[in-house]
């Protein structure tokens, strides 16, 4: 037991010196705007913005592909949450990302990592393919940028896209289920 909780702070310790090289200074006023403009846009609420307009513009192949989306955002946030609630780890130390400290303290898993993973995935397999290519490029700045800002660890991240692709995994096996009436 001793030598398994000497592993975990090991780990921890890896995770903040990571966590360090990556977070912006914040007397760097605009790049550190910049990253807090990059980290909103994978905020929930765009999301679901774009999966809508999918749906209302779309045709019947948007349409489901909106479902798909959909159903995946909500099964990330159901999922991320309760992850969140088991772990309760405390986000780093700063004064950036007062929204996202107020309204959720908690920092792993990274829902913002899971959900992009996710929707990748979902692009990837249901297309389009200029869909794809878009979050597939964004994805990763915009993960970067959450700890850039000094919201979450670097472990946080990992663990978001690892409990995305697990959870697309999951609901690509329903997605027939899903999509049946269009």
């Amino acid at each position: 037991m001793e030598r398994a909780a000497g592993l975990w702070e090991r780990l921890l310790a890896i995770d903040q010196a990571l966590t360090g090289l990556l977070t912006l200074p914040r007397k760097r006023r605009v790049l550190h705007f910049l990253a807090l403009g990059l980290a909103h846009s994978g905020d929930g609420p765009v999301w679901v913005g774009l999966v809508g307009a999918a749906w209302l513009l779309g045709d019947s192949r948007w349409k489901a592909r909106a479902v798909v989306g959909f159903a995946g955002l909500v099964l990330a946030e159901i999922v991320v949450i309760a992850v969140k609630m088991l772990f309760r780890r405390q986000r780093p130390p700063g004064g950036s990302g007062m929204i996202y400290r107020k309204a959720d303290p908690y920092s792993f898993p990274s829902g913002h990592a899971a959900r992009a993973t996710m929707l990748c995935i979902i692009a990837g397999q249901l297309g389009p393919v200029p869909a794809f290519i878009v979050i597939l490029l964004w994805s990763p700045f915009m993960v970067l940028s959450r700890v850039g800002i000094g919201i979450h660890y670097v472990f946080d991240v990992i663990a978001g896209v690892i409990l995305g692709w697990v959870l697309t995994a999951l609901l690509l096996q329903f997605a027939p289920f899903l999509t049946a009436s269009f």
